[in-house]
């Protein structure tokens, strides 16, 4: 973590976080579901399997995935430009919102074809093969997670991770699958178990969009709660009012406040200014703060509570 200090207006600061670096992690997973994305769609093909095919298809997003995810990490990592002062760390929340909206997609694809295969004849498949095959992915995407899960919890590797889970789940559905088949030969239950598998992504897919979408329209982090942000600014000692207050996320781990504080004097500032540095820190995890002070042109005003906009 490192600290830069910057004016903004009379007496205003605001303070930097670094972006977290967990492109290495993301690299590794890449390379992993990558090389065995190719061998698992051929085998799905040719033993017949719906399960062993959508797992192939989890693994073959997944690479993209990944691939975006890591490209983004390392945009995320560029400093400051005159261009784009915050520099590039929403990179991550971009990737995050694609890849949420490539596995609802993908979520589709699974269910129109597991209908569909449930309304046509049953087709012959290869049980002990699906099983030998999904066992060797569902290793893989545990390997994977592992290594993910060990990062940074960025919206961005969260994206990933989410994809790398699907895998899981399909290879579990592909293995079940195969067992099912080899030991009664009722084949639709690859297609009902590949409905399972979509329907369990489906939830955790819409819950990673709402976050991202929340993020990118500004919302006030859902951890945090906006009237005791505000009532904390308004309660330290030299504080009169605090207005025009805003609390974002800029990224993962980043979030930025802004507000105006009206003083009794511009010689309360420094004090001031430390005190809600500190509060803003320890009490709701803000470090990326700006502060403006306005002292009242009027007779000096009492203290009055926060009170946050009504929707």
């Amino acid at each position: 973590m490192h600290k830069h200090d910057h004016p903004h207006g009379e007496g205003g600061h605001h303070v930097h976080a670094a972006v977290p670096d967990g492109n290495g992690k993301l690299a590794v997973a890449l390379l992993l579901t990558l090389s065995f994305a190719a061998i698992e769609a051929v085998a799905g093909w040719w033993s017949g399997s719906l399960a062993l095919l959508s797992d192939a298809a989890h693994m073959l997003t997944d690479s993209s995935a990944l691939g975006l995810a890591a490209g983004a990490a390392w945009l995320a990592r560029r400093p400051p430009s005159a261009r784009h002062s915050y520099g590039l760390v929403r990179a991550e929340v971009l990737a995050a919102l694609l890849n949420s909206l490539v596995m609802l997609v993908l979520i589709g694809y699974i269910v129109h074809e597991a209908i569909d295969r449930l309304g046509a004849a049953p087709r012959e498949i290869a049980g002990n093969a699906v099983i030998g095959v999904a066992a060797i992915g569902l290793a893989i995407n545990l390997v994977v997670a592992w290594v993910l899960s060990r990062g940074e919890h960025t919206l961005n590797s969260r994206a990933a991770l989410l994809h790398v889970l699907g895998d899981a789940l399909g290879s579990v559905a592909a293995i079940t699958a195969g067992i099912v088949i080899v030991a009664t030969g009722w084949t639709p239950i690859d297609p009902l178990l590949s409905l399972l598998v979509a329907a369990l992504i489906l939830v955790s897919a819409l819950r990673l969009l709402r976050e991202v979408v929340h993020v990118l329209m500004e919302g006030v982090p859902l951890h945090v709660r906006l009237d005791a942000v505000g009532h904390d600014l308004a309660a330290l000692e030299g504080v009169l009012r605090v207005h025009d207050l805003h609390v974002w996320t800029l990224s993962s781990g980043t979030i930025a406040l802004s507000a105006h504080l009206e003083i009794r004097t511009l010689a309360d500032w420094p004090a001031i200014l430390a005190a809600a540095r500190q509060t803003m820190d320890t009490q709701h995890g803000i470090r990326h703060v700006t502060l403006q002070p306005e002292v009242p042109a009027a007779a000096p005003l009492v203290r009055a509570p926060y009170h946050p906009p009504h929707p």
